[in-house]
């Protein structure tokens, strides 16, 4: 498989976004609760998984969709390189279900660097389900992704390849094509 520039998408948390981490330090920072670490998390509804209040964890998450920059969110590993480098060959297009736009632009603005993201395509959906439409109206073949629902889901179309990007709420769950970092994702695209 060789996969242009310009023809992959990515999602923001889970696959560009190590949102795991910034979770688990707000949760220990503002709520105390420690002890916890990324193999806890093995529901995408981290409420299946973990025994915390529900109202912590919506509290956890509003601060990271109202200011990732301030919440002090990281890119994952190799992230940035893999994406800078896609930007200079071609525009770079993020689909997320993040309700609000500016908070995440500009988070991704930070963290690629203006340069990269001028160019960028971002869609705040504000809905994990539905993301076919707006991956094909941006011309695109291929979509990464680590909900592996939403994978799923872009596999009953006949024109998008789904990739599930690795994380412990997927492991084991599906058959689809997955990657689990993204080296693997700089060499499918031959960088």
């Amino acid at each position: 498989m060789r996969v242009k520039p310009g023809s992959i998408g990515f999602d923001i948390d889970g696959v560009v976004a190590d949102t795991t981490e910034a979770f688990i330090r707000i949760l220990n920072k503002k709520y105390g609760i420690s002890g916890l670490s990324a193999a806890d998390i093995v529901e995408f509804d981290v409420c299946r998984c973990l025994d915390i209040d529900p109202e912590i964890v919506e509290g956890t998450f509003a601060v990271l969709l109202a200011d990732p920059l301030a919440a002090g969110m990281r890119p994952l590993p190799g992230a940035v390189s893999v994406l800078q480098h896609l930007g200079r060959q071609a525009p770079l297009t993020f689909i997320t279900a993040r309700p609000q736009h500016r908070p995440i632009a500009d988070w991704l603005s930070h963290v690629l660097g203006r340069q990269t993201f001028q160019s960028c395509n971002l869609i705040a959906m504000g809905d994990h389900d539905g993301k076919a439409r707006h991956i094909r109206q941006a011309g695109l073949d291929y979509f990464v992704d680590d909900r592996y629902e939403t994978c799923l889901e872009l596999e009953t179309q006949e024109d998008i390849t789904p990739l599930v990007f690795t994380q412990p709420w997927n492991k084991g769950r599906h058959q689809l094509r997955s990657v689990s970092s993204w080296l693997e994702i700089a060499e499918l695209c031959h960088l």
